[in-house]
């Protein structure tokens, strides 16, 4: 993402609005005294209750997940709807995502969230393949070992799914909400 525009003020916050230390990643929050800096939406069309929401003790609440690294780049993580909650870690799909889309194999993919009795939630991966390329519990396997080695043993995918296709918005954009 980048640094922020020094015309604001910016700061990734834990969800009870502390600054998350480097390399943690928090909620981006941006300052405002009253009135919304230059280029911030006033609100959302005939809701104001949701406007109210993400406007507290003086910050805007973005629902994007970032995190800063030593040097003041931020870097995004997703959203804080769709973020995974499994035995007390805080998974950011995108991120899932990312690291699987490495693979020569994989076409596209989308990762959700499944209930879990004993976690809470488990990390699902829908995956489309590429033509010639068969669905197999060894390809499954493989993808969930390569996610452990590239990112953390608690992030992979518990469950993976291979589909011919993902429903999408009018825009391109995954639904992971109907995965």
């Amino acid at each position: 993402m980048g640094k922020p525009s020094p015309m604001y003020t910016v700061m990734l916050q834990d969800p009870d609005g502390n600054e998350v230390p480097v390399g943690e990643s928090g909620e981006i929050c941006i300052r405002y005294s009253g009135t919304e800096p230059c280029g911030l939406f006033k609100g959302y069309l005939k809701n104001q209750e949701a406007t109210e929401a993400c406007k507290v003790n003086g910050w805007y609440h973005t629902g994007d997940l970032a995190w800063k690294d030593e040097d003041g780049y931020f870097w995004y993580v997703g959203r804080t709807d769709d973020i995974i909650k499994s035995s007390g870690y805080r998974i950011g799909p995108f991120e899932i995502e990312s690291v699987i889309m490495e693979l020569p194999y994989v076409l596209e993919c989308g990762v959700s969230a499944v209930k879990d009795e004993i976690r809470g939630q488990v990390v699902k991966a829908s995956i489309i393949l590429v033509k010639g390329t068969e669905p197999t519990d060894e390809l499954k396997k493989d993808i969930q070992n390569y996610v452990k080695k590239r990112t953390a043993p608690y992030k992979y995918p518990r469950i993976v799914e291979f589909r011919d296709d993902l429903p999408k918005t009018i825009s391109g954009k995954i639904i992971r909400s109907k995965l």
